[in-house]
């Protein structure tokens, strides 16, 4: 039987051929490995994993729980060739992490978004930094697309002649095809070409670029929104919280479901249609948008006392 030492690296391989990422449990399952061997001890058990879960004290009980969850997900590998492996029981760590309530942009405020990023300041060798923005806020708006995916597309990854893109890598390793709005296809289609005539050389083949033709940073992305979002109002001069990049794929993906309400549909039924086309890898992450919105559950009763007016 080979060693706890050996066998982690054979689990991470599983796991990531599998399509899990497992980097934050890649760094800290050797880290418990070593613990254990510190403990004088060749096999997990409950004990020594909760040991090691809860050290130092200062750390938050949300992290506790997290990383108990990767030697959980460990020893019910490694139980299968070492039967003296405890696998500790869920609920050891309970924590309930409280998922922030998303903000929903207006239409207004969206177009506000767009318009400030439009007079965005530029460089006077390259004019393509407030169109590149304009284009970008505006696919995340229309397509619910998560920012590290947008940030990952390539041209190759544009079919403007389908109005398609494929989103590579996501959750998982999956692909997926994200259809386009035909006004959000033009913008592109004009952002890329500014794209070409902008730079009179080969560059990165990432959509969004830097000055210098690299792939645009997502560090940058987000101090620029946090700057257009003080110029327009939607957050203070200096406040550290407000409306997120983020929440532009929540606003897509409830103003899907109301429209589906508003036009009889049973959203219900096409949830796995929306889960699907936003990248969800579990379909009740969608259906929290129907329990977090009074908006949407106030459609949803109304559109139940109307099969209830009808019933027999």
């Amino acid at each position: 039987m080979n060693t706890l030492r050996d066998a982690l690296p054979e689990y991470l391989q599983l796991r990531r051929s599998l399509g899990f990422k497992l980097e934050d449990a890649g760094l800290q399952l050797p880290r418990f490995v070593a613990f254990v061997e510190q403990h004088g001890s060749t096999h997990i058990t409950t004990a020594l994993a909760l040991a090691w879960a809860q050290q130092p004290p200062s750390v938050l009980p949300a992290e506790w729980a997290r990383r108990l969850g990767y030697v959980r997900g460990f020893a019910r590998y490694r139980i299968a060739t070492d039967v003296l492996t405890e696998v500790p029981p869920p609920g050891l760590l309970p924590h309930r992490s409280t998922r922030a309530r998303p903000y929903l942009y207006s239409d207004e405020e969206v177009e506000q978004l767009l318009a400030a990023a439009l007079k965005l300041p530029t460089a006077w060798h390259c004019t393509l930094r407030p169109w590149m923005f304009h284009c970008l806020f505006g696919l995340l708006a229309t397509t619910g697309l998560r920012i590290s995916e947008a940030l990952n597309l390539q041209v190759a990854d544009v079919d403007l002649d389908q109005a398609l893109l494929t989103i590579r890598g996501t959750k998982l390793g999956k692909t997926r095809i994200v259809p386009l709005h035909a006004s959000t296809a033009v913008v592109l289609a004009d952002y890329l070409r500014r794209r070409r005539e902008s730079f009179g050389r080969p560059i990165s083949p990432y959509i969004f670029v830097s000055r210098t033709g690299n792939r645009l940073d997502q560090a940058h992305v987000h101090r620029t929104f946090y700057a257009l979002s003080r110029q327009i109002g939607l957050r203070g001069p200096q406040a550290s919280h407000g409306p997120r990049i983020h929440d532009l794929r929540h606003r897509f993906a409830v103003r899907v479901l109301t429209r589906w309400y508003q036009a009889g549909e049973d959203a219900a039924r096409l949830l796995p249609v929306l889960s699907a086309y936003i990248g969800h890898v579990r379909v009740h992450d969608t259906y929290w948008y129907l329990s977090a919105w009074p908006e949407l559950m106030t459609q949803a009763m109304s559109r139940l006392e109307r099969r209830w007016e009808v019933a027999p």
